[in-house]
């Protein structure tokens, strides 16, 4: 199982990933945010010290999870409820507190990796009424007509669609598809939802929920 640590200079990552090691842990260990958002990919699981140098951790949490759901344990420095509340609404799986003993991060890891691996995979085939999607072809099909799409216009749309109740911030879009956690608005998201509607023949594909982005629609 490969783990990955985030925690910045100082802070004893080493002994932590050195008591991993010794449990059988295949663990990588990096001092900040620019590096963890290459790292993360093709990990089991990332230990994410909410407090790094150049990245809000919240953030970067977010665009950790909507890049492939990795799972997530927060690493706060202070116990206090505010500061699990947010690790969690950010999409934290759990929150330890760094002080805590390495016997309760051991039984943190082997019960997030248990509810990870119990989680329903994305099907590769998506249909929402007339709207088919397929991950493995990387079609889009509308009433059994082919659509061409970008390959930024496909992984929006899969991934709006792969969470058709759900509303997708623009900042989880722009970290998912475009990679960046910095940008707080970009005109790039626009020009794909409009492009995506007008291959799609109609606005209601892809509704524009104001003030927070875009969830799936039926094509009514």
């Amino acid at each position: 199982m490969q783990l990955l640590i985030v925690e910045q200079k100082g802070q004893g990552s080493g002994a932590l990933a050195r008591d991993l090691r010794r449990q059988g842990y295949d663990v990588t260990t990096v001092t900040t945010g620019t590096e963890a958002r290459r790292a993360h990919r093709g990990t089991d699981l990332v230990l994410l010290n909410l407090e790094l140098p150049d990245v809000d951790g919240l953030e970067l949490c977010r665009a950790i999870r909507a890049d492939g759901g990795t799972p997530v344990i927060a690493i706060t420095n202070r116990d206090t409820e505010l500061d699990r509340v947010l690790a969690l609404r950010a999409g934290a799986d759990d929150c330890v507190v760094r002080s805590c003993g390495f016997r309760e991060v051991m039984a943190r890891i082997e019960a997030v990796t248990r509810r990870a691996r119990a989680r329903p995979q994305h099907p590769d085939l998506i249909s929402l009424c007339l709207l088919r999607i397929d991950r493995r072809t990387r079609e889009v099909r509308l009433d059994g007509r082919l659509v061409e799409v970008t390959a930024k216009e496909f992984e929006l749309l899969c991934a709006l669609a792969a969470n058709p109740e759900a509303v997708i911030s623009r900042k989880e879009l722009m970290a998912k598809i475009w990679n960046d956690i910095w940008t707080r608005s970009s005109r790039t998201i626009d020009t794909h939802v409009s492009s995506l509607r007008a291959k799609l023949g109609s606005s209601s594909w892809i509704k524009t929920v104001r003030g927070v982005g875009y969830r799936i629609g039926h094509g009514g």
